[in-house]
């Protein structure tokens, strides 16, 4: 199943989002602040991103997405970026068994061919293992650029059809990486900074964003909610009037 862009057709607004998008950023600073190796950072967020997972289904969330390394997170020190990687073996290894028994389907999105065969095939069988679970789809989006993914779009349809120039913003959509998610409704990123990062470019043009300088590691179930209250607070109008929106609701 595809969705449509939000600016072609409005989409549903609910309660509580559908779609979450987390920037998880911190862990190293969280690690440094207390004199420990920034991979300890990086162990201390794997379990919270449990934890979110956790929060998520108990809110009736449908899609989490978590932006695990980006496309350019390889200019990084060549160590780190090594300890990263074991880590994302690790955590696949340990992980994807409960993520299955909770029937959580689990994928993985971005340009896998820089990884490792290993890890390649370890990603492979957890997206099959997992793929008709019809709980919460988590998503990770590892060596992932929203610009790549635009590209990649582009070229597929350029592929398939050669010579055609006027495809539609629906024809595109369908062709990113993440077509089978709605847009997300709530982006969060942690950490303080105040920017996207490359991260679903595409994907965000309506979501709405929240800011928290708690470091990831530190990101827990509070937290979580402090963001949806946030989200809850606000009028997502796509770009109706407030009027619009309030004659919407007595009509249904």
């Amino acid at each position: 199943m595809t969705h449509p862009s939000s600016t072609v057709a409005v989409p549903p607004v609910s309660e509580v989002p559908k779609h979450i998008a987390i920037i998880m950023d911190g862990n190293g600073r969280w690690a440094t602040k207390r004199f420990l190796p920034r991979v300890t950072g990086h162990v201390r967020g794997v379990d919270a991103v449990r934890g979110v997972v956790e929060a998520c289904v108990k809110r009736g969330v449908d899609f989490l997405t978590l932006f695990a390394f980006s496309s350019e997170n390889w200019r990084r020190p060549a160590e780190e970026v090594s300890l990263l990687m074991r880590l994302f073996v690790t955590a696949l290894d340990r992980e994807v068994g409960k993520m299955h028994a909770n029937g959580i389907r689990l994928k993985v999105v971005g340009d896998l061919s820089r990884f490792d065969d290993k890890l390649q095939e370890m990603i492979a069988s957890a997206e099959r293992r997992t793929a008709s679970n019809a709980g919460l789809t988590v998503t990770v989006c590892a060596n992932y650029g929203g610009r790549w993914d635009i590209m990649q779009a582009v070229n597929k349809l350029a592929a398939a059809q050669p010579g055609r120039a006027d495809f539609s913003e629906d024809e595109l959509a369908a062709e990113l990486s993440m077509a089978y998610a709605p847009e997300p409704d709530l982006f969060i990123r942690t950490g303080g900074e105040q920017r996207v990062s490359n991260f679903l470019l595409w994907q965000l043009a309506y979501s709405e964003f929240y800011f928290t300088d708690t470091w990831w590691p530190d990101f827990d179930a509070d937290q979580f909610d402090l963001a949806i209250d946030s989200y809850q607070r606000r009028e997502r109008r796509f770009g109706r009037t407030s009027a619009q929106i309030i004659e919407q609701k007595k009509a249904s």
